[in-house]
């Protein structure tokens, strides 16, 4: 494990890999995490391009100099590539292609996914699973950390790595966390002021301390054949972090793609547009969901994190009402200032069926919630057991069994999410005046 010495590349942008290109982002499998980058690049200026693993299984990743591929279940995403996908991301990178991962999309790219570097991530047993929020980093000199003071970023229940040879170069690990962190649901500062760490990790089960993600890397570089690797378990992609938009700036020169937009365009309409169409059961969609956000918030079984993310109550999915909610409010965003006609063929059918996923969905959670909020008040509970039968089938029905997406949850937000990469890719088609 190599660290500092780091201001040369690994491997010199091989020449034929224009360095104008842009970035191509992968949607698959991202959800929430994927609006988060989307907002955020855009936000920046960045150049990318949406695509899919089918887009990746047909060689399009040619067109790019770079794949970033941001948070979500690394195993989902595995999935959705398939074998063809993994082999053409493999051969992008290894004649040249750059390759950006965070969070989950780290993860993709370890040993325990596609294999791009020799990492594997800590068994859960083993790690700080629950860590949220702001994290002071120690950087080692490298270009993306040029601009950059005072190194605090945020992180959203990373993994963490475990290196399995000296290949690899650690370009920070991390430094204390900031006092409004969380872990799990615990709020640091509160938790360190009273030294309650060792009592919480026996109650709840888990390792909870944040101390114990001192000097562990938190972003790392590789090399796979003439490309480059860098994967980060810190997300520079959250809304409103000055810093994050720094080094995302930094990444995308140091990875070969053009700083100027040349892709996505955050700016108004063509001025052809026709007026945007109307759909009456967006209003209906939106306001359902808020009834959730909202029954969370007056049963204090989440708080408002920021402006996409919850902090919800240990047990109770928040993660995924959260995503729901914030999906359907960024569709219902870009149907309404859509610079087509509509939003693509089938629109109001697929949002129908959107409904008639969504609505009985809703009824149940409904019902969940104020079942787990009664449980809450008896003792801890956590996503793998409860004693109360409703609540146990409710969450199978809802959710499966597993941490990663299922049940209910997985058929309704995959339609929500291919709806939405539909009209987002239209928006890119349309550009911009």
């Amino acid at each position: 494990m190599r660290n500092g010495d780091s201001n040369k590349s690994p491997a010199s942008h091989p020449p034929n890999i224009p360095s104008s290109r842009s970035a191509a982002l992968l949607w698959d499998e991202s959800f929430l995490w994927g609006v988060m980058a989307y907002k955020t690049l855009t936000a920046c200026g960045l150049p990318f391009d949406l695509i899919r693993s089918e887009d990746v299984r047909n060689g399009k990743l040619k067109e790019y100099a770079m794949l970033f591929v941001p948070g979500g279940w690394a195993s989902n995403k595995l999935k959705a590539l398939g074998q063809d996908g993994v082999s053409e991301i493999k051969k992008f990178v290894h004649d040249g292609g750059a390759y950006l991962g965070f969070c989950g999309g780290a993860g993709l790219a370890t040993q325990d996914g596609i294999g791009l570097v020799p990492v594997k991530r800590k068994p859960t047993k083993d790690r700080v699973p629950s860590f949220s929020g702001r994290i002071q980093l120690k950087t080692h000199g490298h270009p993306l950390w040029d601009g950059i003071t005072e190194p605090i970023f945020h992180a959203w229940w990373p993994s963490q790595f475990v290196i399995e040879n000296g290949n690899v170069n650690v370009l920070a690990t991390y430094g204390d966390a900031m006092q409004d962190s969380f872990s799990s649901d615990v709020s640091v500062g509160e938790a360190e002021a009273g030294g309650k760490w060792p009592e919480l990790e026996r109650i709840y089960h888990i390792k909870l301390d944040p101390k114990r993600l001192l000097h562990d890397p938190a972003v790392l570089e590789g090399t796979f054949g003439k490309g480059k690797v860098v994967l980060s378990l810190i997300h520079f992609d959250t809304p409103g972090d000055r810093n994050g938009a720094v080094v995302l700036k930094n990444l995308w020169t140091y990875m070969g793609c053009s700083s100027m937009d040349q892709g996505i365009r955050p700016t108004a309409a063509r001025t052809e547009q026709s007026a945007a169409v109307n759909y009456p059961v967006l209003e209906e969609l939106e306001a359902a969901l808020s009834d959730l956000i909202n029954l969370g918030l007056q049963n204090s079984l989440w708080s408002q994190r920021n402006p996409l993310l919850l902090q919800w109550k240990r047990g109770v999915r928040g993660l995924e009402y959260g995503t729901l909610h914030i999906m359907m409010k960024e569709l219902s965003a870009m149907l309404r200032k859509q610079w087509t006609k509509d939003g693509g063929p089938g629109t109001e059918k697929k949002l129908e069926h959107i409904r008639g996923l969504l609505l009985p969905f809703l009824d149940k959670a409904k019902r969940l919630l104020l079942l787990e909020k009664g449980a809450l008040q008896k003792g801890p509970l956590t996503y793998e057991h409860c004693d109360d039968p409703e609540i146990q089938s409710l969450r199978e029905k809802l959710f499966s069994r597993s941490k990663s997406y299922g049940g209910l949850f997985k058929k309704l937000i995959d339609e929500i999410d291919e709806l939405l990469f539909s009209v987002l890719t239209q928006r890119e088609k349309g550009g911009a005046s």
